[in-house]
Order: structure tokens, then C-alpha cells, then sequence
């Protein structure tokens, strides 16, 4: 495997196409970081040629970054172009900006930040950020050596877009996109305009919070399977996404050890204007597939979370679309009640119809989803009839497993 470069337009840094997401790390069966596993592949990928890192304040509710941080001891922090945010929406001063960017170089174990972005940028967001000095910051921080290059993410509508790009001298930008989000948030055209002036393009959620390859419907499967050249969901939307020359760098959140090794693989071809016509209307009618089948547009970004009540809105949604998605509907009713219901990891219960309609989800959802009246839809097509009794069933299905598999561990 060879990783291919883009150069960074305005400072001509040669970056990696694949870049390593630090938002879905390997979690342990609480949902805490498995910092052993992370850091082996965190590692694993840099061995092999990745030199992008991304994580976030925010990201695993705060361990990301310090586990980042000493996963790049022992010499790995030099061979690496780091990221991370500016928490945005926590920000009430100018001196809350400097706050926050030295304890991430604390936490992160460096001297400097190489690519800092402004967090998950919507219109009134920024007017806000404007207002209190954050290109003033911005330009100190650069002058002072703590960060190397300042960008945004952007999760905003499109045309408070190009208004950011306009409003600062920017290095960079970050965007969603994906073969399902050409229209969405900055899409095709955002990517184009940030490109047209000069700035480096990341790209986070090119496989739309893995929705494009974890359960791929039989009619979308069928197209793939038309093309000459074989190739797996994740390549097709990878590649889909580095045939574009604007995009320096991908990111995917490489939680599993073949994760990192397929992605790998496929940046292996990743080119640009590598994909022929017929292949780029391949992936058209795919992506029209997914439209017709896909019930909410969820990422599993968990910027929603944690719920106060308790619901755990990523997978709610995650079952919903697989309702839709798969071929076995009942199938998917059980999934539901067992994964929503305490069943799988015997815990407290998290369905769809613990909400009580607060909105605060709505109001951090960067997808702009009316998180509360989806709920109600789920409640509606997966907590009807039987419910109770696949739930009560779930339960006692999974606590014989683990009690088996319990007696096996003390065996």
C-alpha cells in the first residue's frame, strides 16, 4: 500500500488523501475509549503514511483529545499534521478563546496546533465568534506560533458559506460531503467556491456516519454489482469523493482494525478525475436509491447527546433508516427493542419514546434535523404492537448469553 498527497494550497504542506478521525475511536462495552486498541491504530495508520489527525474538544465527551495526545508520544507527534477545534458555542469572550486553546495544548501534549479550525460554523454562530475578536485571536495565535494554519467547519445553510470563506483570510475549510450530500450544508458548490479562493478542502463524513456501508440494501447493492470493476461500498464512496482535485484531505473515523486496513487499500487508487462516466452515473442512481429508501438524514455525529432523558438518538435513527433499508423488517423491529431496550448490554432503556419533546437536540443538530418529531415517527413505526413482549424477550435472550458467557470466563 503507498498513500497518495494533495499539497495544501496556500502553505504547500503535502497531506495524506486519508486522515484519521478521532470522533469514533475504539470504544470499550461502557462506550469509553479503548485507548490501547485506539492508539495502536492510530498508530498503525501513521505507519503506513497518514499524516492528518483530527480530533475535537468535544469529541468521546472530552477523552479524545488527551488520548490523542499520548497516542503521539514516542516520536509520532512530529510525523503528523494535528487538528483540533475551537469549541465554538462555548465561547462568551475573547479571552475564552485563548482559554480553551492552551488547555488543548495541554491536553493534546504539544506546542502547537497545526490546522485549527473554528467548530461547526452555522451563519449566527459566526456573527457571534465575529463580534467577539476571533480573527483577532485567530491572527495572535498564528503570530505566537501556537497554531500553524486557521480554518472552520461548516455545518450551516449554504449560503452563509461563502460569506465565511469571504470574512477572513482563511487556510482552510472542512465541509460534510458525500455522494448523498452534494446539496446539503456547503455541498458541491461550496467545495468549489473554497477552492476557487485559494483554500485547502477537508472532508469529513464521506461515508455519512458509515450509513453508506452498514447495511446496504439489496436494491443498492444491484447497482453496485453492475460495474465492470468490483469495488466495496466504502471504496465507492471514498473514491467518489477523492475523484473531486479540490479535496486535499478525507477523513474517516477508523474505529475498527479493518477499518484502517481497507481505507488504507483504497487510498491506495485514490485520484482525482479517476472515476469514468459511467461509473460517476453508477453512483447517481445509488445515490437515488438511497434517497428513495432513507427515512431521516442522520450522520451519528452525537452532537445531539446526551439526551437529559436518556434517549440515545443516534441509534433510534440508525434503526429507523435500517427499517427501510434492509430486507427484513421484523427483523429489524427485534434489532430495535433489543438494542434500544437495555437488552444487548443490559442497561437502561433508551428508546424513541423516553422523549419529552425539550428540543435541546434539535438546537446542537448540525444535519438542522427536527430531532423531537422524528422521535415521534420512530415511536410510531417501531414501538407499536408487540413492542413490549420483543423487548421482554430481547432481554431474556441476551442476559443467557451473558450468563454464559460469564460461567465461561470464570471456567
Amino acid at each position: 500500500m503507498t498513500m497518495l498527497y494533495r499539497k495544501m494550497p496556500k502553505n504547500g504542506d503535502d497531506l495524506s488523501i486519508l486522515g484519521f478521525g478521532c470522533m469514533r475511536l475504539a470504544t470499550n462495552a461502557n462506550g469509553s475509549i479503548d485507548e490501547a486498541r485506539a492508539t495502536r491504530q492510530l498508530r498503525d495508520a501513521i505507519d503506513h503514511g497518514v499524516n492528518y489527525v483530527d480530533t475535537a474538544w468535544p469529541y468521546h465527551g472530552g477523552e479524545s483529545e488527551p488520548v490523542v495526545g499520548r497516542a503521539l508520544a514516542d516520536g509520532y507527534r512530529e510525523r503528523v499534521h494535528l487538528a483540533t477545534k475551537l469549541p465554538s458555542w462555548l465561547i462568551d469572550s475573547r479571552e475564552d478563546m485563548d482559554t480553551y486553546l492552551n488547555a488543548q495544548l495541554e491536553r493534546l501534549r504539544t506546542d502547537r496546533i497545526d490546522y485549527y479550525l473554528v467548530h461547526a460554523l452555522v451563519g449566527d454562530l459566526w456573527d457571534t465568534l465575529e463580534g467577539l475578536g476571533v480573527t483577532e485571536f485567530l491572527d495572535a495565535a498564528k503570530a505566537d506560533g501556537r497554531i500553524r494554519n486557521a480554518g472552520f467547519s461548516f455545518h450551516g445553510a449554504g449560503q452563509d458559506f461563502g460569506r465565511i470563506v469571504d470574512a477572513y483570510d482563511w487556510d482552510f475549510c472542512q465541509i460534510q460531503y458525500n455522494l448523498l450530500d452534494e446539496q446539503n450544508q456547503a455541498g458541491t458548490a461550496g467545495l468549489e467556491y473554497a477552492a476557487a479562493r485559494g483554500l485547502g478542502v477537508i472532508v469529513m463524513e464521506p461515508l455519512r456516519g458509515g450509513n453508506l456501508t452498514k447495511t446496504v440494501p439489496s436494491a443498492v447493492q444491484e447497482i453496485w454489482d453492475e460495474a465492470p470493476t468490483k469495488r466495496t461500498p466504502a471504496e465507492w464512496a471514498l473514491r467518489w469523493v477523492w475523484n473531486r482535485p479540490e479535496v486535499t484531505v478525507v477523513l474517516s473515523g477508523m474505529g475498527e482494525e479493518a477499518h484502517v486496513r481497507e481505507n488504507l487499500r483504497i487510498a491506495d487508487d485514490g485520484y482525482p478525475n479517476s472515476l469514468t462516466g459511467a461509473e460517476l452515473a453508477l453512483v447517481r442512481r445509488v445515490e437515488r436509491t438511497y434517497r428513495d429508501l432513507m427515512r431521516v438524514g442522520c450522520t451519528g455525529c452525537r452532537y445531539c447527546m446526551p439526551c437529559p432523558v436518556g434517549v440515545n438518538i443516534p441509534l433510534c435513527f440508525e434503526e429507523y433508516n435500517n427499517l427501510y433499508l434492509a430486507d427484513d423488517p421484523d427483523s429489524e423491529r427485534f434489532m430495535y427493542a433489543a438494542r434500544l431496550g437495555g437488552a444487548v448490554a443490559l442497561g437502561k432503556p433508551e428508546y424513541a419514546s423516553l422523549c419529552v419533546q425539550c428540543g435541546q437536540c434539535a438546537e446542537r443538530c448540525p444535519q438542522q434535523i427536527d430531532i423531537p418529531a422524528v422521535l415521534e415517527t420512530v415511536v410510531d413505526e417501531l414501538e407499536g404492537p408487540g413492542f413490549e413482549q420483543r423487548v421482554a424477550m430481547a432481554r431474556s435472550l441476551f442476559k443467557q448469553r451473558h450468563t454464559q458467557e460469564q460461567g465461561e470466563v470464570l471456567d
